[in-house]
């Protein structure tokens, strides 16, 4: 039996309470719900691009004519998704502009198959120019999307919506929707990813400007995030940092990125198993004939195990054999502002858990952050956090 709309809520509310966060997790087979589930996934959703990912196509299929979304959702969903993930709530990824269906019955029938509730995908968000004022003209329109997410509200089933700007949210949450996501963009990373995303800067802000919509509301929704620029934990953290968002949602994240690099470095071991210096020799080949290298990832990836320390961006620049002028460049379009920017932003959200966490000294938690100066620390934490650090442990 689906897990209740209140028992969903009550339980996510008090997660963020207790500063847990939220994660979903959309899956395209059964395989990956359930270790998803196993991992400590929140949510499971069944989408359809999540099932075009299975067959090796990126996530954009699912906006294509190659079958029917709905009827896709609802066979894979029932018979893989729903009998592998215990008590865990399964959201189906409905098209509420399909005009085959009649929304109310159609609702019945995910609801009594065991579905917890519904998200709006494949949506119409994700499309624009002038095909969408195509379909727009035919009648086919994001407001379809906001009537589903009423009727299932009014149904008492859990709702989650994606939602592209602060419009959208505001019908969003006037249509109930217990969650609203933030989606910004297909996710980039990987073998597969989109290679056109907005820079982490800029997600952030459409998603600060989403979630102003709703904390203005008597709503409470929860918030969360979901693809373009955001596909790894420190990216998730950025969020979490820069955003009031409270979880995030993924797809290719959880299933399509691990199962490239996993796939391609196990088949590479087993190619060269029992050779021992030639193994070595071969992985290095083939390694040199791997996809570019992800210098900013690099970079991120340096920046949250070494931000205590002393870090160059030149020095990082030799590490991996590009000019620190092209790594600059690279940096500042991906991220959205400088690495001196990013750094700065990355230590002063380190130094503000840990005073709401310890009674340490400032000035030693400027040291442990990587400001052995105090009053730089001071200086840089104001301009960053609109407040002294004194001022913020007083209001902590």
């Amino acid at each position: 039996m689906a897990t209740s709309r209140k028992q969903i809520v009550e339980r996510m509310h008090q997660q963020a309470i207790a500063g847990e966060h939220i994660i979903g997790v959309a899956a395209g087979a059964g395989i990956s719900a359930k270790y998803a589930v196993k991992g400590g996934a929140d949510l499971i959703l069944a989408l359809n691009s999540g099932r075009f990912r299975q067959m090796g196509l990126g996530s954009i299929a699912g906006l294509m004519p190659y079958a029917n979304s709905n009827e896709m959702v609802m066979e894979y969903g029932s018979r893989e998704i729903l009998s592998v993930v215990g008590d865990k709530p399964v959201v189906f990824g409905l098209c509420g502009t399909d005009p085959t269906i009649e929304l109310s019955s159609y609702l019945d029938t995910i609801q009594s198959s065991g579905f917890s509730g519904i998200i709006n995908y494949p949506t119409v968000g994700l499309i624009d120019g002038q095909f969408r004022e195509a379909l727009e003209e035919e009648g086919i329109s994001y407001l379809q999307e906001v009537e589903a997410v009423r009727l299932a509200h009014e149904m008492d089933m859990f709702t989650m919506a994606f939602v592209f700007n602060a419009e959208q949210a505001a019908y969003m949450l006037d249509a109930g929707a217990d969650v609203i996501c933030a989606h910004l963009g297909v996710t980039a990373g990987g073998l597969m990813g989109t290679k056109k995303v907005y820079s982490l800067e800029k997600g952030a802000d459409i998603a600060r400007q989403i979630f102003a919509v709703c904390d203005a509301s008597n709503r409470n929704p929860i918030k969360l995030v979901y693809g373009g620029p955001v596909h790894t934990p420190i990216d998730v953290q950025y969020m979490y940092d820069n955003t009031s968002a409270m979880g995030y949602l993924g797809g290719s994240s959880f299933e399509r990125i691990p199962t490239e690099e996993a796939i391609v470095d196990t088949t590479h071991r087993f190619k060269v198993t029992g050779y021992l210096e030639q193994d070595q020799q071969l992985m290095n080949k083939l390694s040199a004939l791997d996809e570019p290298y992800d210098y900013v990832a690099f970079v991120k990836e340096h920046i949250a195990h070494n931000y205590m320390n002393n870090i160059s961006l030149t020095e990082l620049a030799d590490q991996i054999h590009v000019s620190r002028t092209h790594l600059s460049a690279l940096f500042n379009k991906e991220v959205g502002c400088t690495f001196p920017e990013y750094l700065a932003k990355y230590r002063i959200h380190k130094a503000q858990d840990v005073m709401k966490h310890t009674k340490l000294s400032l000035s030693r938690i400027a040291e442990l952050v990587g400001y052995p100066d105090y009053v730089h620390f001071s200086k840089t934490f104001k301009k960053y956090a609109g407040v002294t650090p004194q001022n913020f442990r007083k209001q902590t």
